[in-house]
């Protein structure tokens, strides 16, 4: 299980129809699957996590992607997800107890849009700066088959003023 914002539509659209070229061993994240991770819970007690995270009260966030992809460790190409981090913060701190123990990295909000093994795939695209606002994250399952589900959804309480 993990804590996710999902990109509204339009974003999905428009991050689906950029070119995604094929490589050996590159793979795409398939357009229905695009999320930024909030915190990643692993195995952990369903009822828990929803019970934690009904009780808690979590900021709206303006988010911006990109301004084009970049590389994350070994095998991640990812957006960049600016404005998710004070978000990213309250909901880490909500659900430490809860699943696997946070990382004792920093936070680096980004969106996943590739894996690759070897070589990093060679892209094209325009300069992103897609914004968009949240106000709602999403306690979600990785189902056995690959897809993942929105067990609950969380509206966000306070909304950001300008120029945050």
């Amino acid at each position: 299980m993990f804590v996710a914002v999902w990109p509204p539509p339009s974003v999905i659209d428009e991050l689906a129809a950029l070119p995604r070229p094929s490589g050996p061993g590159v793979s795409w994240t398939k357009p229905h699957r695009l999320h930024i991770t909030l915190r990643f819970l692993g195995e952990c007690d369903q009822d828990e996590a929803l019970s934690t995270l009904e009780a808690a009260s979590f900021p709206a966030a303006r988010v911006t992607l990109g301004p084009a992809p970049e590389r994350l460790g070994r095998g991640v190409l990812m957006l960049p997800a600016v404005g998710v981090d004070d978000l990213a913060a309250s909901v880490i701190d909500c659900a430490r107890y809860i699943g696997d123990q946070p990382p004792d990295h920093p936070f680096v909000g980004h969106l996943t849009v590739a894996r690759f093994r070897k070589r990093q795939p060679t892209l094209d695209w325009p300069r992103l700066g897609e914004t968009f606002e949240v106000d709602e994250i999403s306690l979600v399952e990785s189902a056995p088959w690959g897809e993942y589900l929105d067990v609950a959804k969380f509206p966000l309480h306070e909304h950001p003023g300008p120029g945050s």
